[in-house]
């Protein structure tokens, strides 16, 4: 029977996520959003589009978000995007776990403009999506646990490379882990 895949990757617990919670709940709603829209695009939507050239849905979903965050349009078109396009992407990709973990991570980054800590699922989705598609699917747990470790530590140094010193505004962040 072949192992059965994770659909996330990381551990909460860990020091390097409790950090990354504690970075996160010193910035403002505003640089979390940024943070974690730029992480999707930049890291999770190219993984995707190399396992599935011309679907778009993923990339319509973090565009729509922005043009949330610029005030082109209302929260329930985002909303609609993220869920009926991105995540839907992801329902349908359960025959590539590499894909699928990619379009969960960018849905979880889309959405973060309403719910900031879907800033945490974006990195255990991510780190999934990142290491399927460096070691496939049959590596061993201390495998995917160290790609897991290295892509917190990856986050949290762009979250620290956007982060406001002394930001006087930190969002109020109630995390359920």
């Amino acid at each position: 029977m072949p192992k059965k895949l994770r659909k996330m990757l990381g551990d909460v617990n860990s020091p390097s996520a409790v950090a990354l919670r504690e970075l996160i709940d010193t910035q403002s709603k505003d640089t979390i959003r940024k943070w974690c829209l730029d992480y999707a695009e930049a890291k999770l939507l190219p993984i995707f589009e190399k396992h599935c050239p011309g679907d778009d849905r993923p990339r319509s979903a973090v565009n729509a978000a922005h043009d949330y965050l610029d005030g082109k349009v209302k929260f329930p078109v985002v909303k609609d995007i993220i869920l009926n396009q991105c995540h839907q992407a992801a329902r349908e990709l359960d025959a590539n776990p590499t894909a699928q973990a990619a379009a969960r991570a960018v849905g979880q980054g889309s959405a973060v403009v309403h719910t900031l800590t879907h800033s945490l699922g974006l990195f255990f989705y991510a780190a999934a999506a990142v290491a399927y598609d460096r070691v496939g699917v049959d590596a061993a747990d201390d495998v995917y646990a160290a790609i897991a470790e290295e892509l917190c530590l990856d986050y949290t140094a762009t979250l620290r490379a956007v982060a406001v010193e002394n930001e006087s505004n930190p969002a109020k962040l109630k995390w359920n882990c």
